[in-house]
């Protein structure tokens, strides 16, 4: 065997890339279509993904690399065996009629999940999670029916973003498994990596290529997408705004799942109606995206950009009325020129609104941001940097958290600034949290202020900031939200702002990509109403007893049962996090 896969390897190395093929669906008729398949002989909980779409751009790439090392162990029993990020098999190739079986029996195959969380310690589940190479032999394995395999599972990444986008797993049985089984994953998902490179290019021109046909023959809104890149016309981005952008991008990803033409009607939220006419791009690699043309209904597309109430700023999305007087403040004191401080409590997104506020004034002026972390490690450096902004920037300054700044450091800028206040070009702009009384000397150099609100002020926006962001972190997958997931983004008190509700939806995308987000696919932290902070020690408190109350399906007394307390000690703890699980 050892033989056979160190010829199989310099083989490999020596062979050229070769075409591309299908990726076949050998789903067996006979396994069960339920969301969830459990074994428990084996000790297995594997998810099958209903209708999966085993067809990606990571498959296709791969494949011309897959065929090539299958011809090479022709015989052999090793499985080639190629996964998603979620852990779910796309493709299997097999020269081993016995080892095949035997891997069909503890579905590891297409369209199965072999996530860490289902499986336990496997080549592909641990290579996943620990984001690097894993091999995983005999007892290793934490599910006892995988104990005679012998697993080298290897991360494959986008060459181009870093992202994860896989693993490529060898998979051997485990009495004839050895080092040179690692050596060549490694060696097969770097040929992968070098493949998509290619694929990747061709993927995108086809994409750009058929957006500028589009663009050309049509006067309206045009957008075209795919898994890296996002295109949208002049006209689509005058006439809509932010939060309707985001909803047509969303569901455009959403119809691209598809392989057909689609054509959708979209409410959006600013109240307009669309029609989507959704086509796929088919190039030479395989998928590459979509092209998809909008129609605003009942002549909303003639509607000018004056009629907005408040002026359009790229990146950033809300209309509640607190939000939008600070954002208009922010827009008029950069009409004026004048310099400002944007102050609020972590996470309100004030350099996020003085970057949307540039972009809609100043687009290819400078846009700079200067911490005051830098002041921390060289005060030198740091007043170095700021002085040669001033100097030669001729766009946006901003001087981020300038009240963590060192008292001598405070006194330096603040002469600095007092300095370059009338010659220099850039509009500078300073950051700080609220009600901090010792920045007197320095914010003299700033004649205005403006308070962003915490996002509980304007807890209407987040049925706004929720789609945007989910456009963002989902890569355009179609991910959206429930309406009884929304009620308790909307109940809930946010201490931590917009940066909080960014990291709860990133949490969430890690474990869901496509579909409705629902109010079990949100973390402990939205079950809950307290409005204070907790300590790292209370949320993990918190967080076990939101699980145990789920699991138990609301009832408190088997919750206190699981976790080992007295039915009173969980009440009074239910009251003090204001944990509240919908029935």
């Amino acid at each position: 065997m050892t033989d056979r896969l160190a010829l199989a390897r310099e083989r490999f190395l020596t062979s050229e890339p070769g075409g591309s093929d299908g990726v076949r669906k050998n789903i067996v008729a006979s396994w069960s279509r339920s969301r969830t398949w459990k074994v428990a002989a084996d000790r297995i909980s594997l998810e099958y993904v209903k209708d999966p779409n085993l067809e990606t751009p990571l498959s296709h790439g791969a494949a011309p690399v897959l065929r090539r090392l299958q011809e090479e162990l022709s015989g052999t029993a090793v499985s080639i065996i190629l996964t998603d990020a979620d852990g779910v098999v796309l493709d299997r190739r097999t020269g081993d009629t016995g080892l095949e079986q035997r891997l069909d029996q503890v579905q590891l195959a297409p369209g199965f999940s072999y996530a860490e969380q289902f499986v336990g310690t496997n080549g592909i589940g641990t290579a996943l999670e620990g984001g690097q190479a894993a091999d995983v032999y005999g007892h290793e394995h934490y599910a006892e029916g995988l104990e005679e395999f012998g697993c080298a599972g290897v991360p494959v990444r986008h060459p181009i973003t870093g992202q994860l986008l896989g693993v490529l797993d060898l998979t051997c049985w485990s009495r004839e498994a050895s080092p040179l089984l690692m050596a060549l994953a490694r060696t097969t998902a770097g040929h992968i990596e070098r493949e998509l490179t290619v694929t990747s290019g061709r993927r995108e021109i086809a994409l750009v290529q058929e957006y500028l046909r589009a663009s050309r023959h049509s006067n309206g809104i045009v957008l075209a997408l795919n898994n890296d890149l996002v295109m949208m016309n002049d006209h689509a981005r005058q006439l809509l705004p932010p939060q309707d952008q985001a909803m047509l991008l969303a569901s455009a990803a959403e119809a691209m799942h598809g392989s057909k033409r689609a054509i959708l009607d979209v409410d959006l939220p600013s109240g307009a109606k669309a029609r989507m006419y959704c086509a796929p791009v088919l190039g030479e690699s395989g998928p590459s995206g979509g092209v998809v043309r909008v129609r605003l209904m009942d002549g909303a597309d003639t509607v000018p950009t004056r009629t907005f109430t408040h002026p359009l700023l790229p990146g950033i999305v809300g209309s509640g009325a607190l939000w939008q007087r600070s954002c208009d403040e922010v827009c008029a004191h950069h009409q004026a020129g004048e310099w400002i401080t944007v102050h609020g409590e972590p996470g309100v997104g004030k350099v996020a609104l003085l970057r949307a506020v540039h972009r809609r004034y100043n687009p290819a002026g400078r846009f700079h941001v200067v911490s005051a972390e830098a002041a921390t490690s060289s005060e030198t450096s740091f007043l170095a940097e700021v002085r040669r902004e001033l100097a030669e920037n001729e766009g946006t300054l901003v001087l981020r958290h300038v009240d963590r700044l060192p008292v001598t450091a405070r006194t330096s800028l603040a002469t600095l600034l007092r300095k370059w206040a009338p010659r220099s070009r850039a509009w500078v702009c300073a950051t700080h949290l609220s009600g901090d009384h010792e920045l007197s000397e320095l914010l003299r150099n700033f004649p205005s202020s403006v308070e962003v609100p915490p996002l509980r002020h304007h807890v209407e926006d987040i049925r706004e900031l929720v789609p945007f962001l989910l456009v963002k972190l989902a890569a355009g997958a179609g991910l959206s939200c429930s309406p009884a997931a929304m009620r308790l983004l909307l109940r809930t008190r946010w201490p931590g702002n917009v940066e909080q509700l960014r990291e709860v939806l990133r949490k969430v995308t890690t474990h869901r990509r496509v579909g409705v987000i629902e109010p079990g696919d949100l973390p402990p932290e939205c079950q809950t109403v307290t409005g204070r902070v907790l300590n790292p020690l209370e949320s993990i408190e918190r967080d076990a007893i939101v699980r145990s109350l789920i699991d138990a399906d609301g009832n408190k007394k088997e919750a206190a049962r699981a976790l080992g307390m007295s039915r009173a000690t969980i009440y009074r703890k239910i009251r003090e996090y204001g944990i509240d699980i919908p029935q």
